[in-house]
């Protein structure tokens, strides 16, 4: 018997599986020889099985860093039923789980133990690597470590750094669905150890490749609308923010869909019941952000649909390889309108800020000690872009992290280097390089599979007849005045709430009549504040009374109370003017501004717009306020900061209840 067959037979009693992949096997061997391998394949081919059937024949503890808290939890689940003793450690379980999770690896009762990247940082995890009879280290997700790779997490480089400690022989399996030769080279150079690379085909058969070109927003809720119902089995629509997931998760709610939405905003154990909802096959689709997916083990995802472009074909290959991991025929469908462009744009911008942006914060770090908060305030930058910054900048021995007390600050190094920009500025030409790729699978008239695998290197893929371009019916938008109508009644019964509820103020969630970039409301806002200075239109008027009756209509109010203008004269006066006239609701005129302020989308980030208004207000003979419950009445709801303030405000004067009511919710900074 060969060691092959010998090792298959411990693999049918340990994991009920008959045998080895071809490339299982050869990776494998390798890592039970002590080896370094990096290993690229298909999602859903059994990569985990490739560190996890050695991980139990070596004595000590396999450790497998990972940044996805989902396929921790799946996969700890499923060793743990095989009898496999398997733990996790991650940000959504308690110091104190995870602190005797440290421990029982430590007296070596854990045979794979998953970590986060960024617990690394942790004291008591860095004390641990010390004790612990390591047996072998993999990093999964793999093209994290490379800055070229499409989801680059500076945590992952830290591992590099304990890669570099492991003694000859110990075994290092790093392992990916998606990685270009770029990324391939640059994670196999940074592992380093003679390391050996392993590449399989990404070709799927199985998928039927479609791309609906679009006009509008309303054509994509039209064609779905009509025909989500019609693909078999279940699947996930991905759109490009939070609001839009809200918009299209409460349009097929309209429309009697089982669906649910996700993203980042979720609660831990929110994002597990949706996780395991999708996984029982609950809904029709999951409606997400990008959010969701990674280390989602369904063999059954029998759909992927895209509303908003990614931001290159590695994106959009790794998201749609969560479907059809079963072989069997799975709808992938992407809709392309060519102002979505902007958003993925917006990313990039966001992932890699200009050097201006960058001398800015050396400017404003070079003579002070400055945390987060203080960098945001006196650069107006986003906390996203400060984040990028710091750590780059961190990279290239311009400043430190200093502690001052508990609080981290950053410091900036005497004598260092001038800040070398060729790197920022190649890496963001390859960004828009990939979204331009993007954009060429759209227009392509070849192969959309064959297209996809030579843009990631696979040139072991054939032409095959799975897409619209080969042998696929094209899906054309085709819709009536029956869709129309059903579409505008949605919107004339669809209200975001306003999420300003706190412990500490008598504010409770409010109500915008619609979101600024849904239909034509934010345009006739624009015009009217910015071009015409005319009154608000009656249908602005009349679409908040609807988002009032269904919200607040059973509740009885004291005063209308309106927020007092930056620019805008009194637009919003006249307009609570009338919606008071029409609720028969007295109407107060004593809300006030003690000093000015700056219109809130002149600020980049939370901090500065908070400063904004922070103190900016009081109300005449607020001592009539006790116990009154108020309407309180603005024209636009962006980061929330001002109607939190004057919720704080009416609160110190003994207002019962503060309920807000705008014409229009932006979408703010709340993308994924």
């Amino acid at each position: 018997m060969t060691l092959r067959q010998e090792l298959e037979e411990k693999l049918k009693s340990l994991f009920k599986l008959d045998a080895f992949y071809d490339d299982q096997w050869n990776t494998i061997e390798r890592i039970m020889k002590g080896e370094r391998v990096l290993l690229i394949e298909k999602t859903g081919y059994g990569k985990s099985l490739c560190f996890q059937f050695p991980a139990i024949l070596f004595d000590g503890t396999t450790v497998v860093f990972s940044p996805l808290i989902a396929l921790m939890r799946d996969q700890v689940k499923k060793l743990n039923s095989l009898g496999i003793p398997a733990k996790c450690i991650n940000s959504e379980q308690s110091p104190e789980e995870n602190s005797q999770i440290i421990a029982a690896a430590k007296l070596g009762e854990v045979k794979i133990l998953y970590i986060a990247p960024e617990r690394q940082e942790n004291s008591e995890w860095i004390e641990a690597t010390r004790l612990l009879k390591l047996s072998m280290v993999v990093i999964d997700e793999a093209h994290c470590i490379s800055v070229w790779g499409h989801d680059f997490r500076p945590a992952f480089r830290r591992i590099i750094n304990l890669v570099k400690l492991l003694p000859a022989g110990l075994p290092v399996l790093a392992t990916t669905a998606t990685a270009t030769k770029k990324v391939e080279a640059d994670v196999a150079s940074q592992i380093g150890g003679n390391i050996t690379i392993l590449r399989g085909n990404l070709l799927r058969e199985n998928f039927r490749l479609y791309v609906v070109k679009v006009k509008s927003e309303d054509e994509k809720l039209l064609w779905l609308g009509q025909n989500l119902d019609k693909i078999p089995g279940t699947g996930i629509l991905y759109t490009g923010t939070r609001v839009d997931t809200e918009i299209y998760a409460k349009w097929f709610e309209y429309l009697n869909l089982p669906v649910i939405g996700y993203n980042a905003g979720l609660d831990a154990d929110s994002r597990v019941a949706v996780e395991n909802g999708l996984m029982d096959n609950r809904w029709k689709c999951v409606i997400s952000t990008n959010a969701l997916g990674m280390g989602i083990d369904k063999p059954d995802i029998r759909f992927i649909v895209h509303t908003q472009i990614p931001q290159s074909p590695i994106h959009y290959y790794q998201e749609i390889g969560r479907a059809g991991r079963d072989g069997k025929p799975t709808w992938i469908i992407l809709f392309y309108n060519p102002e979505d462009r902007r958003l993925p744009l917006s990313f990039i911008e966001g992932g890699r800020p200009s050097v201006a942006k960058y001398q800015k914060v050396i400017s404003v770090i070079r003579n002070e000690l400055l945390g987060e908060r203080e960098i945001a305030r006196k650069t107006n930058l986003k906390q996203t872009q400060i984040r990028v910054i710091k750590s780059d900048l961190i990279e290239q021995g311009i400043v430190r992290e200093v502690m001052l007390g508990k609080n981290k600050r950053f410091e900036y190094i005497n004598q260092a280097p001038a800040l070398d920009p060729r790197f920022f500025e190649e890496l963001r030409a390859s960004k828009t390089s990939d979204l331009d790729h993007m954009i060429e699978y759209v227009d392509t008239t070849q192969s959309r599979m064959k297209y996809l695998c030579n843009f990631l290197g696979d040139s072991m893929c054939s032409e095959f007849k799975n897409c619209d371009n080969t042998g696929l019916k094209k899906i054309q938008v085709v819709y009536n005045e029956e869709w129309h109508q059903k579409l505008r009644e949605f919107r004339e019964d669809y209200f975001p709430i306003l999420e300003v509820i706190s412990k500490d103020s008598s504010i409770v969630n409010g109500v915008a009549a619609s979101y600024y970039g849904f239909s034509n409301v934010g345009a006739t806002l624009h015009r009217c504040k910015y071009v015409t200075k005319e009154e608000f239109p009656d249908f602005l008027l009349n679409l908040t009374l609807k988002a009032f009756r269904k919200i607040f209509g059973r509740e009885e109010f004291d005063l209308v109370v309106y927020v007092p203008p930056t620019t805008s004269g009194d637009l919003v006066k006249n307009f609570a003017v009338r919606l008071a006239d029409l609720l028969k609701i007295p109407i107060s005129h004593d809300l006030v501004k003690i000093r000015p302020t700056s219109e809130q989308k002149a600020f980049e980030n939370g901090v500065l717009k908070s400063d904004n208004v922070k103190g900016a207000f009081s109300f005449v003979n607020a001592q009539l306020l006790s116990g009154k419950r108020i309407l309180l009445v603005d024209d636009i709801f962006d980061s929330g900061a001002t109607v939190k303030e004057l919720g704080h405000l009416f609160t110190n004067f003994g207002v019962e209840k503060i309920s807000p009511i705008v014409i229009a919710r932006t979408v703010g900074g709340d993308l994924v």
